[in-house]
């Protein structure tokens, strides 16, 4: 098969040819941006989903989709060694401009106080070098969203934006990728600004997209976040909707897949996303022709796990420390004696530290770290799990 036109594209958070298996999500936004636009109460949203499932895939269609209703859009992806305030400041600063609002005043108006939010960060003591330019030409405006307590500023900076928003007869939506990794007090924040935006009625939402656990993250922060967002769990794909994302990227380059190929490729990939991805490239630059079929799809499956356990299993398990992998294998370990067959092994802490033959308590350095670097996640108390799906059977076959 011609590699230059091969339709696949498994690049981490790179749209698909085919988005498959998303319509429902896609029009459930459309309903949101309509009655937010309209002055109609309407919830956040929150995107919620295992590496690989296609979130990041899936923010972006939804910013697309806003920036074609006229929306102001900005978007920022969280880190945990990173604060709210600068990224959340440029995000902003896109959105308004975006915006088109025919007033300059008030547009430099509010600019201002997104420049006075953003650098409350360093301080007013701090040097010229610390601090951030977000490149607005305009003054901050002193006394609005630089009070230090970002819960307040936040509050204020999102009203002023949503405002501008209004008087034009659009709405802000600002996309939030990561969000698990936000610092406790940031997410605080945020949580008290869509409630308020909510009561008010100012036209902005926030749709952010994280792993599992990110609901439990929120609701520790705020008891109503339950209730501020609407949470969609985004999984892999059903057979068809898998068959769909092969079979029509492939139909446009005037090729095609035999249904036993299909069977065996949902086989390999188990129905995510990221799999259906790598594995099409393979599978497509070395069939000999079309259709492609199993025998085509068999030679190629050793090749594309060779690249998923460099570029997608490999790198996140190169950033674990030692004492971090013995706990990822042991976690595998775990899954395997109990007889597990869930993609994401999900196991009890005391079933880990038995196969380590350690007290709980001693791992838990260990367990803490690996959660923040986004490796596992705990869905219940006293659970843990891969945040990537088969990555235990990558461990295995490791240490085989």
């Amino acid at each position: 098969m011609d590699p230059i036109r091969n339709p696949y594209a498994p690049g981490a958070g790179q749209r698909p040819p085919e988005l498959a298996g998303r319509d429902e999500q896609l029009a459930a936004f459309d309903v949101v941006l309509e009655r937010v636009q309209r002055g109609r109460p309407e919830r956040s949203l929150v995107l919620t989903g295992l590496r690989g499932v296609g979130k990041t895939v899936l923010l972006n269609a939804l910013r697309s989709q806003a920036v074609r209703k006229g929306w102001g859009t900005g978007k920022l992806e969280a880190r945990p060694d990173q604060r709210l305030r600068r990224p959340l400041s440029g995000a902003l600063h896109q959105a308004v401009r975006e915006l088109g609002h025919p007033e300059q005043e008030q547009v430099d108006h509010v600019l201002g106080v997104v420049r006075s939010f953003a650098q409350r960060e360093a301080g007013t003591t701090a040097r010229l070098a610390d601090r951030w330019n977000p490149g607005i030409d305009v003054p901050a405006v002193r006394g609005r969203a630089d009070s230090g307590d970002v819960e307040i500023d936040l509050v204020e900076l999102l009203s002023d934006v949503g405002g501008l928003a209004a008087d034009v007869g659009k709405g802000v939506a600002i996309f939030v990728d990561e969000m698990q990794d936000l610092g406790a007090d940031d997410v605080s924040a945020l949580c008290a600004a869509c409630h308020e935006l909510s009561q008010s009625g100012r036209p902005l939402i926030v749709v952010g997209a994280g792993l599992p656990h990110l609901p439990a993250v929120l609701s520790a922060s705020k008891s109503y976040s339950e209730r501020l967002f609407s949470y969609l769990r985004i999984d892999r794909l059903a057979r068809d909707e898998a068959d769909r994302a092969l079979s029509a990227p492939a139909a446009d380059e005037e090729a095609a897949f035999t249904e036993a190929a299909l069977a065996a490729m949902y086989d390999a990939t188990g129905g995510y996303p990221y799999f259906i991805q790598a594995y099409g490239k393979t599978v497509w630059d070395l069939a000999p022709r079309s259709p492609i079929g199993v025998d085509d799809v068999r030679v190629a499956a050793p090749e594309a796990e060779r690249e998923l356990a460099v570029g997608f299993f490999g790198s996140r398990y190169e950033r674990a420390t030692p004492a971090e992998r013995d706990y990822l294998r042991a976690m595998a370990d775990a899954a395997v004696e109990l007889g597990s067959d869930d993609p994401v092994g999900s196991v009890a802490t005391a079933d880990v530290a038995a196969v380590l033959g350690k007290k709980p308590q001693s791992l838990s350095p260990a367990r803490d770290s690996l959660l923040k670097k986004g490796l596992i996640y705990s869905g219940e108390r006293g659970r843990i799990a891969f945040t990537v799906p088969h990555f235990g059977r990558y461990l295995r076959e490791q240490t085989a």
